[in-house]
């Protein structure tokens, strides 16, 4: 089944198995970002417990990151040359597992090391589901399917924030990690037994295949297309700032916001911002999707404007907004934000062989946790520490300019970049 612009592709499983299979990597994405930012809701009662600064408490997000940028690569090409599935599925047990364990924790130290082991778990997950939907779903649905998926990301960091500052205040923040871990455990089982399609094999330049690339082989599928850099490099900025927002919103609305009154109050007001990119993830692939049928670097156009709107959303939210309008265009905030982002997942698909597409996905992740996420949480936290948390929030706008500018710059280059992939057909497992 070759997937380019020319041939609209069928389904290589019957529809309602496909859509099986993409509702639990929907419900892994899910529970991964549960997992993942449940502890910032709780981070008052842990500084309380055990004594730790801000700063530390930024480093138990941020311990998850560096996790994903250490193996993410190294786990992406287990996905592309053995099996998604079967790493996947493992991957998903692991991280379960650590949740759970990190009701157990006694001191800071043992927590950031559950922490790091739920990253490990987590590290090649973005890539291989990326991979998996990409080769599940037609190629002019990509982005709209990616934007689905991806809605899961809010929705479940929207869940793990609202779950963790309701449960750390009724029963004890400890709970929360064993209560979450379980539903996980359950999807990451079933998910271990569904069918794939085969591994595909690499093609060079001169259309030799290759089960097994050479580390030159890859690096030459990435290093000449400046759509894919610039776009992972965009991606970056904006990630820094969603996960600056995703940490630090519960205090940002305890401190600045006259309508919030306690914690259980801030990472509800957080959680709702944050569950708003449920709207904003599918109907921006859907409308990238669209405006592609007319403007083939709409994929790159479209995250350009959003991503402005964000920048200017943001800066009138921290400066001239007190109250219920600062909320309100929060809210607005949460839906536009996430929009760039199954259109940029989609171009690493798409400017890349079906062989290295987990491999693409997650070079990206390393970029954007590297340069992003992973330090965006232990940033903010320094700059709340030693000046406040309006002025730490002052960078973020800016963070999103710079996306805006590379994913401008990106979409001069998309259109010849996907001229250069070497199509590859793929077909279901026996």
């Amino acid at each position: 089944m070759q997937h380019n612009d020319t041939i609209k592709p069928g389904y290589i499983y019957k529809k309602s198995y496909t859509y099986y299979v993409f509702g639990l990597l929907f419900l892994l994405y899910m529970f991964d970002y549960i997992d993942r930012m449940i502890v910032t809701s709780m981070f008052v009662h842990i500084e309380k417990d055990w004594g730790i600064t801000s700063t530390q408490s930024g480093m138990l997000v941020s311990g998850v990151y560096w996790s994903i940028v250490v193996l993410t690569l190294p786990v992406s090409l287990l996905v592309d040359r053995w099996s998604r599935r079967k790493t996947i599925g493992i991957m998903a047990i692991i991280w379960s597992l650590a949740t759970a364990l990190s009701a157990f924790t006694g001191n800071f130290a043992q927590l950031m090391m559950a922490r790091i082991v739920i990253g490990a778990g987590e590290a090649g997950y973005s890539p291989g589901g990326t991979a998996m939907i990409s080769g599940l779903f037609p190629q002019h649905k990509r982005a709209q399917m990616l934007g689905i998926w991806n809605a899961s990301i809010p929705l479940g960091a929207a869940i793990g924030v609202g779950m963790g500052g309701l449960i750390a205040s009724t029963i004890g923040w400890r709970h929360a990690f064993g209560i979450v871990a379980l539903p996980g455990l359950i999807v990451a089982i079933l998910f271990y037994f569904i069918k794939d399609y085969k591994t595909a094999p690499i093609v060079s330049e001169n259309h030799k295949t290759f089960q097994k690339p050479t580390a030159r082989l890859i690096l030459n599928e990435f290093i000449y297309k400046p759509s894919f850099l610039f776009s992972s490099f965009g991606m970056a900025a904006v990630i820094f700032v969603i996960t600056a927002i995703m940490t630090w919103l519960p205090k940002f609305f305890l401190e600045t916001n006259s309508i919030v009154i306690n914690e259980k109050e801030a990472g509800f007001k957080a959680s709702i911002v944050l569950l708003l990119a449920i709207v904003g993830a599918p109907l921006g692939g859907y409308l990238a999707d669209r405006w592609r049928k007319k403007n083939i670097r709409a994929r790159l156009l479209f995250p350009t404007i959003t991503t402005f709107i964000s920048a200017i959303l943001l800066f009138v939210a921290i400066n001239y907004t007190p109250g219920l309008t600062q909320y309100i265009v929060f809210l607005m905030l949460g839906i536009i934000i996430s929009a760039f982002a199954p259109s940029i997942a989609a171009v690493t698909q798409d400017v890349v062989q079906v062989g290295l597409r987990a491999v693409s996905y997650s070079i990206a992740v390393i970029v954007q946790n590297l340069l992003g996420a992973s330090i965006a949480p232990v940033i903010i936290g320094y700059l709340i520490d030693k000046y406040d948390v309006v002025t730490a929030f002052q960078i973020l706008p800016v963070m999103l300019i710079i996306a805006m500018i590379l994913f401008y710059l990106a979409s001069f280059y998309y259109e010849k970049d996907m001229k250069k992939v070497q199509i590859t057909e793929i077909d279901p497992e026996d």
